[in-house]
């Protein structure tokens, strides 16, 4: 009887094995390049006490630890054991994210995931691998991104590491990025991603600007600089949503045949075109895009460039408007709001 019943569960086994082939494949190398970091990682005391380490790097750790403590005191921010170790990239990238979509629609291609849910990009710690996936959502017929990111979270289920790239960024872009990522670790709900992206960013976003106030202050250069950026960024970021709706408007024109097609593929490259071109007229007046080059045709984005607008800044205003009108820019009673609201895994 015992053996019967492990002869079932063994093909039960080899049935789930065969069926999520795809699935565990990518999960055991996802595993693997995860693995492959925290091997080679530093522990940051041993970074900042090592005399050989450039004082200039060792600083941009302390501001670091800075940021994270500040996003943990005053913005209400899991404590975590994230950024206590240190990964030297050696100027490689690490993870390539793939972003998919409909040829004729702006319809993210979505990825299922045992556990963590549904997910509108696919990362990989393998470039070759992550160019084969790409080659097959091509082939598809889909539209396609890819490019390498500068940070990832794992929720709290490791430690994060600082990466040698984040050492390079100035100090608002900093500041966002590290609290983007521990947001992540705060509240990050099932199967919504475009919510979970975009109140990271709103974090990421707000909370660096308190940072730089309380350790520069609200005149300071370093202020100034991120401010003039997040300007530009947040009047660019509105653009290319603009610029979703006017591409949808376009693909309903063609009615529900997803078949390839010359004409309609020249009518939304004429629009696309358009939207990429109009990037000049943003914050007009100064210096920003006037020397920027035209891309080619083959250069321009695709219907994927624009997925990663929605999945990131879509919601911005929505949460600004709630911000402001509920919490009179208390982020930390905010977050605390957020949490009782959504289930987080």
């Amino acid at each position: 009887m015992i053996k019967k019943i492990l002869l079932a569960l063994l093909a039960v086994i080899l049935l789930l094995s065969i069926f999520y082939y795809d699935v565990l494949s990518y999960g055991f190398m996802q595993a693997r390049g995860q693995i492959s970091i925290l091997m080679n990682v530093e522990k940051v005391d041993d970074i900042l006490s090592d005399q050989n380490f450039p004082d200039s790097l060792k600083r941009r750790i302390r501001l670091i630890q800075e940021i994270k403590q500040f996003g943990v005191d005053s913005l209400g921010l899991e404590p975590s054991e994230n950024y206590t170790t240190f990964y030297n990239q050696h100027g490689r990238p690490l993870i390539w994210l793939i972003t998919a979509s409909e040829r004729y629609k702006i319809e993210p291609h979505e990825w299922h995931f045992p556990i963590v849910g549904t997910f509108p990009y696919k990362g990989f710690f393998d470039s070759t691998r992550a160019v084969s996936e790409e080659k097959e959502l091509m082939k598809k017929g889909l539209d396609t991104d890819i490019g390498d990111v500068s940070a990832w979270s794992t929720l709290g289920y490791l430690k994060d590491p600082i990466l040698s790239s984040m050492l390079k960024r100035k100090d608002g872009s900093l500041a966002n990025l590290i609290l983007h990522e521990l947001t992540h670790g705060t509240l990050f709900v099932k199967n919504n991603l475009e919510l979970n992206e975009n109140l990271a960013s709103f974090v990421g976003d707000q909370g660096a600007i308190r940072f730089l106030k309380y350790k520069y202050g609200a005149e300071s250069p370093e202020m100034r600089t991120y401010e003039y950026s997040k300007k530009y960024n947040d009047a660019y970021s509105q653009h290319m949503l603009r610029g979703t709706v006017r591409l949808d408007s376009l693909y309903k024109t063609f009615g529900n045949e997803k078949a390839a097609d010359a004409r309609k593929d020249t009518l939304k490259k004429q629009l696309i075109r358009q939207i990429i071109d109009d990037t000049d007229t943003l914050l007009s007046g100064t210096q920003t895009l006037t020397t920027k080059k035209r891309l080619a045709d083959d250069k321009l984005p695709n219907n994927a460039y624009f997925i990663s607008y929605l999945t990131y800044k879509s919601k911005q205003e929505i949460f600004l408007k709630e911000f402001e009108s509920k919490f009179a820019g208390d982020l930390k009673a905010y977050l605390q709001y957020l949490k009782k609201q959504y289930p987080s895994m």
